[in-house]
């Protein structure tokens, strides 16, 4: 394992060591833990905007898609545990 140094501003070092003895962890395994999460939660953003972008693209480029009532009155049925006919692709392009 490597060594990093961390400057902190002494209100985030308290807020963190006073977190860290509210869970049971020591200081320095609660700011690993915090920095793993933030990392995470990046990387899930990032690839999640990559998935949105490559939907955009598709649908640009089939010019097809779903009507958004449809599709809402779909997932409340199917939430309400009801059976439905899942929504059919429309072309949106004149």
């Amino acid at each position: 394992m490597s060594t990093t140094s961390l400057k902190l501003p002494e209100d985030v070092k308290k807020l963190a060591a006073e977190a860290a003895k509210t869970r049971g962890i020591t200081p320095h395994a609660f700011m690993v833990s915090a920095i793993r999460d933030a990392a995470t939660a990046a990387a899930q953003r990032a690839e999640f905007m990559a998935e949105a972008l490559a939907a955009e693209s598709e649908t640009l480029a089939s010019g097809t898609g779903f009507d958004a009532a449809e599709v809402h009155d779909y997932l409340r049925a199917r939430a309400s545990g009801d059976t439905a006919e899942r929504p059919k692709a429309k072309t949106w392009r004149d």
